[in-house]
């Protein structure tokens, strides 16, 4: 009876192991980013990408992001950019935003494991990327406002 319970608290460890081999690394402390629309103010807690590293990686690798989560993806100058799926398994909402934190561009539940090119469309300074649909859920229309450290205020 022992070597049954052992080996399966053996067999446990292993399936633990195996999981945190498989998940994430921990990201760096998340930072909250305020999107202000009509139909008010939506609070999401934010990773930040402000290096080629962390944006190149970007949420690509991952099965699920929690809501009201999501991604800054932040940029040394003004420029169109352009954004693309691949290896990135959830749907999200691509918002793009000016240096002052208007959004500039709004690209809905981009398609999961696509190598489709995704422009900016205008200039933009950051990219939000958030679980597809929240967009929609929350009213956002170009011209809205987003509040972070990042945008001139």
């Amino acid at each position: 009876m022992r070597s049954y319970g052992a080996r399966r608290w053996a067999a446990f460890g292993l399936l633990v192991l195996a999981v945190g081999a498989n998940a994430p690394a921990l990201a760096e402390p998340l930072e909250t980013l305020q999107v202000v629309t009509a139909s008010g103010t939506h609070t999401f807690e934010v990773e930040i990408a402000a290096d080629d590293a962390s944006r190149e990686r970007g949420l690509m690798n991952r099965r699920f992001m929690p809501a009201n989560r999501g991604m800054l993806f932040e940029f040394e100058q003004n420029a169109p950019v352009s954004f693309w799926m691949k290896n990135t398994y959830i749907p999200l909402d691509m918002i793009f935003i000016s240096p002052a934190g208007r959004v500039t561009n709004v690209v809905a539940e981009a398609e999961p494991l696509s190598e489709r090119v995704i422009p900016s469309g205008p200039p933009c300074a950051a990219v939000l990327e958030v679980n597809g649909g929240v967009a929609r859920s929350i009213g956002l229309e170009v011209g809205d406002t987003v509040r972070h450290a990042f945008f001139e205020h």
